[in-house]
């Protein structure tokens, strides 16, 4: 049975908060987009039928509470897909155009050209949240952009994972736009940075290597005394 046109935007906020946080119960879905459980849980009933969500029991950690576990809902494959833009095709057509008009650095060019307010964003952010390390800035300019990025912490290095890419489907025939990314990351970051996988080319996540910055002359001088 399909649901009423009217409670299509209420379930794309559903689809894309699950996206951006992760795997999450109805109640905290409630909580978060401030709606009634009972109306997330007919949203996440459609979303279910229609194979955009999966659900399976919280891991419960400790003592056992009372009562069934809480479902926990989280995106599919095909619910994925489906987030990604409506228009790739149109974008792989003007992209062609580009490159049969203008050659490979017409591409490159317009690659660059959009990662170009990545600067200005990246300012912005580490304005707003002077806490962050600039890689934590990074991923939340990304997460904004669509991309929903986050930062793994490594003893030597930082992983910025993207785990959705609103352009993958046009990236896969034009991976300047991949490398433009990079690029700019690289670039807004001060150092340089390693591309280890990306969702155009298969892989399940964006991840991205940002090593650590170097240590003060002084500190490097104390280490190698001690």
């Amino acid at each position: 049975m399909s649901a009423p046109e009217g409670d299509a935007p209420t379930r794309a906020r559903v689809v894309h908060s699950i996206l951006e946080n992760g795997p999450s119960t109805a109640a905290v879905l409630a909580d978060r987009l401030e709606l009634t459980p009972a109306a997330v849980r007919r949203h996440l009933d459609q979303l279910l039928e229609e194979g955009v969500v999966s659900s399976h029991e919280e891991r419960v950690y400790g003592s056992r509470r009372r009562g069934r576990p809480a479902r926990v809902f989280a995106l599919t494959d095909s619910g994925r897909d489906s987030l990604e833009h409506k228009y790739d095709e149109l974008a792989v057509e003007a992209l062609r155009f580009l490159a049969e008009t203008g050659g490979e650095e017409a591409v490159i060019a317009f690659a660059r050209h959009r990662m170009a307010s990545l600067a200005v964003e990246f300012e912005q952010v580490a304005q707003e949240r002077p806490e962050h390390s600039p890689a934590q800035v990074l991923a939340e300019v990304l997460s904004r952009r669509g991309f929903a990025a986050a930062v793994r912490e490594l003893p030597m290095v930082d992983q910025l994972c993207q785990q959705h890419c609103p352009v993958a489907h046009v990236a896969a025939e034009f991976p300047q736009l991949c490398e433009a990314e990079t690029e700019a990351i690289g670039q807004v970051l001060g150092r340089h940075v390693q591309r280890l996988a990306t969702i155009a080319h298969g892989d399940g996540v964006c991840t991205t290597t940002i090593p650590n910055p170097p240590k003060p002359i002084h500190e490097q001088n104390r280490e190698s005394h001690s």
